[in-house]
């Protein structure tokens, strides 16, 4: 699970034309390479984080919502493949349920320590570590009963088209795409409230759509608690509208079967957000009701 958007949106400002950069923005691919060497400098202070809670204070439950495993139903004998897996917190909960769970990440660091955190809680897991658009030279002719990937995905894909046709590749016939993501108004709001005591507490801050370019954070620490990080501090996000990742998912040939949006989250992104009756956090009832994840089901015909 990654949560980018918990960071300080003032330091994000747009890489493409708009962008308040001298010079040329960088092209995709370098872009890319930053958010790899980011996730790299990232893990070790992940790896020790309270918010992680890898020493045990945590589940891999923990990390998913009720109506995950309603969508999903019994994934006891089944292919899973968690792309984009970072520390593969997620991809723990399909290997205890019973599934052949493998775990795919583009970080070298977060591919080594999900090894090592297998091997260490004695779980049945693969990691394998690749781009998301080469997984499926990555994987061979491996398919999959299921594909999952969300938390804090979507936001590094730069290209939606291929991402979904990457995917509905990588699915056997029948197969189910598995999609559970924070919400594109959840990213365009601030992550804390603005220094104005007066200003309302939650203003919209960053774009919802896509359309110009890539954010560019240069953030010195990470969502969890820690130490700041260590050499590369630069990262790139892609906005993208729900309607944009439908269109993707749809364009690449699978056939949605729902889509959800819920109010809550798996931490408390706002200090006024209270836990609910599953220990997730929502707004309290006097703030009004917006969505914070989205989930979308797809199977491949």
């Amino acid at each position: 699970m990654t949560t980018e958007q918990s960071q300080s949106p003032d330091r994000a400002v747009p890489a493409g034309p708009v962008g308040e950069r001298a010079g040329p923005p960088p092209g995709t691919a370098e872009m890319v390479r930053a958010n790899e060497a980011n996730w790299d400098a990232r893990t070790p202070v992940h790896v020790a984080s309270a918010f992680y809670g890898l020493d045990g204070s945590r589940s891999a439950e923990d990390w998913f919502a009720p109506f995950e495993w309603a969508d999903l139903g019994d994934v006891a004998g089944r292919d899973v493949l968690h792309l984009q897996c970072h520390l593969g917190t997620e991809t723990a909960a399909f290997a205890d349920r019973g599934a052949r769970a493998v775990g795919l990440d583009f970080s070298a660091e977060a591919v080594a320590q999900a090894r090592q955190l297998a091997a260490a809680t004695g779980r049945e897991m693969e990691f394998v570590r690749s781009d998301v658009y080469r997984a499926v030279e990555a994987l061979g002719d491996r398919r999959f009963d299921v594909v999952y990937t969300g938390k804090g995905a979507v936001c590094y894909l730069p290209d939606l088209a291929a991402w979904a046709r990457t995917v509905a590749e990588l699915l056997r016939p029948g197969g189910t795409f598995y999609l559970v993501e924070f919400h594109p108004l959840l990213n365009a709001l601030g992550a804390t409230p603005p220094a104005d005591p007066t200003a309302p507490p939650l203003l919209l801050r960053n774009d919802y759509l896509a359309g110009r370019g890539a954010l560019r954070s240069d953030t010195p620490t990470t969502y969890t608690d820690g130490p700041p990080l260590q050499g590369a501090t630069t990262s790139y996000e892609w906005r993208h509208g729900v309607g944009e990742v439908v269109t993707a998912v749809v364009g690449a040939g699978l056939s949605v079967q729902g889509v959800r949006e819920t109010e809550v989250l798996p931490w408390p992104r706002f200090s006024s957000m209270v836990p609910d009756a599953n220990g997730w956090w929502r707004l309290p009832d006097s703030e009004p009701i917006i969505p914070m994840l989205y989930a979308l089901k797809a199977v491949k015909p």
